[in-house]
């Protein structure tokens, strides 16, 4: 069917058709004309244009022969022209469906094609955060001396929280500043808060467990701090346990001067002073030297900055546990002794790695945290 003559735009009777014999031939010539023009189609746009041609419901060439050949038709010839006009457009609708599955297909394939030869696309890797590398480094070195780890609830009761630890209702560090407490309905049994410390699970852990005992408890704790550079209200601990028949004080000094060379290297020259915590008697401040200067006290620019001119920098606080903290527990305070301390995490991996602000291990910035991938 040449573009330039359309026989649809034409009556049968100006085709010189008058008998129902000359009609298939005349279908069978419109059949050839749309499968030489779907034949051309390559793409969705050529695909688009033949369908409006030859469906379209104003010009498309079906309403065409609809209205030029079957209305004018004679009752004659109607059978023949309706019936081939049904034959026509399930035609043309099967291979227009045909054409568009095809061409569907190819695109699916050009999209999911994978040329080998161009070079590889280079993705970031992950890596642990600092906080969690620190808490494994920690973990490790006493797993190797023979501490088990342990975890508890971060929602704790003030039972386990102050008075099983020998903090009783007065003491200052309860007050309402210090501790973040749980709005809890009136019939709850008890107060609610947020631990300030993980030592409730050494409590617990002694609860359940007789001498010997040695633990180590890793977690997130919260005070309320206001947040600043080395402050922040929420923050990390791994807080140690050791209980036994025969543990003293130079086993204690020696498992903190192991832990400190471990995690610092063997130069570390470490110190302890004399301090005060309601759970451990007697109480020690753990000083290490200063990693940045040697514990020199000075830098190339004259004081050193991170420990003031010192040469020493506070780690953690520890102690040998006080024994009335054993009667929460039914141990026998005549019989065992034991030792305790609390490590905080964050300032651990500030001084390690020379960082000067704890609010960076929260704010999940990757060109810091990339550093230590």
């Amino acid at each position: 069917m040449p573009p330039t003559e359309n026989p649809a735009e034409k009556t049968l009777a100006q085709l010189g058709l008058s008998r129902s014999g000359e009609v298939p031939p005349l279908f069978a010539e419109a059949c050839a004309a749309f499968d030489a023009a779907i034949a051309s189609v390559s793409d969705e746009t050529a695909w688009k244009t033949l369908r409006d041609r030859w469906l379209g419901r104003k010009s498309g060439v079906l309403t065409l022969i609809a209205d030029n050949w079957l209305k004018p038709a004679s009752p004659a010839l109607k059978p023949a022209v309706g019936a081939g006009l049904n034959r026509l457009r399930a035609h043309v609708e099967a291979r227009l469906e045909e054409r568009r599955a095809a061409l569907a297909a190819g695109a699916a394939q050009t999209a999911s094609h994978i040329d080998l030869s161009l070079p590889g696309v280079t993705r970031p890797s992950g890596s642990r955060h600092i906080l969690t590398q620190v808490f494994a480094e920690v973990e490790r070195i006493f797993l190797e001396i023979g501490f088990s780890v342990v975890e508890g609830p971060e929602i704790e009761t003030p039972y386990y929280n102050f008075e099983a630890l020998n903090i009783p209702e007065f003491h200052p560090v309860r007050d309402d500043m210090d501790t973040f407490y749980l709005d809890v309905p009136r019939s709850f049994p008890g107060p609610l808060l947020l631990r300030t410390h993980t030592s409730p699970m050494q409590i617990r852990t002694m609860e359940k467990q007789k001498p010997p005992v040695r633990v180590i408890v890793p977690g997130k704790v919260y005070r309320r701090d206001n947040p600043d550079a080395t402050h922040s209200f929420a923050f990390h601990q791994v807080e140690g346990l050791a209980v036994d028949t025969d543990i003293t004080f130079c086993d204690f000094t020696g498992t903190i001067e192991h832990f400190a060379r471990e995690f610092f290297g063997p130069g570390v020259k470490v110190r302890f002073r004399p301090s005060y915590f309601p759970f451990t008697e007697p109480s020690v401040e753990f000083d290490a030297s200063c990693i940045f200067c040697g514990g020199s006290g000075a830098s190339s620019g004259g004081v050193c900055s991170k420990c003031k001119g010192a040469g020493w920098i506070e780690l953690f606080g520890a102690g040998m546990v006080d024994p009335a903290v054993y009667g929460f527990v039914k141990y026998d305070a005549a019989k065992v002794s034991g030792f305790a301390f609390g490590i905080g995490i964050d300032r651990l991996a500030q001084l390690k790695y020379g960082i000067d602000d704890i609010q960076v291990f929260f704010q999940n910035d990757v060109r810091f945290l990339r550093q230590f991938s």
